[in-house]
């Protein structure tokens, strides 16, 4: 079996995040889906878990941070285009996130951020290697 990453977060509304997730190009596992969690699927190897409040305290008996406040861990994933960086990160806003950062070139690699409705905070960038300084 392929090494995989699921992502859990904790969100205020499942429905409403469920929703912002599928704008930004997840598609939904209903399999792994009821009324305390979604599967939200973006490729093979990666999944995030939205959980209720109460379900995240099933696994955890931390307290849930406030992500608008502050934050516990910054999510990055790579796509195959500047233009696909832009698409999530465009479609992010457009979906009621907000983009705590401006974006980033740094030649071989431009980088954009957005939080989700949670203030859960991701980083979408491409990277073109044969741009890497040696």
């Amino acid at each position: 079996m392929a090494k995989k990453i699921f992502i859990n977060l904790p969100v205020t509304d499942l429905k409403k995040s469920m929703e912002f997730y599928t704008r930004i190009g997840f598609t939904n596992n209903p399999a792994f889906t009821d009324d305390t969690a979604a599967c939200m699927v973006l490729s093979e190897e990666i999944y995030v878990m939205l959980l209720t409040h109460n379900k995240f305290s099933d696994f955890t008996n931390k307290k849930i941070i406030d992500a608008k406040t502050g934050i516990g861990v910054i999510n990055s994933v790579s796509v195959d285009s500047l233009e696909e960086v832009n698409t999530m990160a465009d479609a992010a806003l457009n979906a009621g996130g907000s983009e705590p950062n401006s974006p980033k070139d740094y030649g071989f690699m431009q980088q954009r951020s957005f939080t989700d409705l949670d203030g859960n905070h991701w980083e979408v960038l491409y990277m073109d290697m044969s741009k890497l300084p040696g």
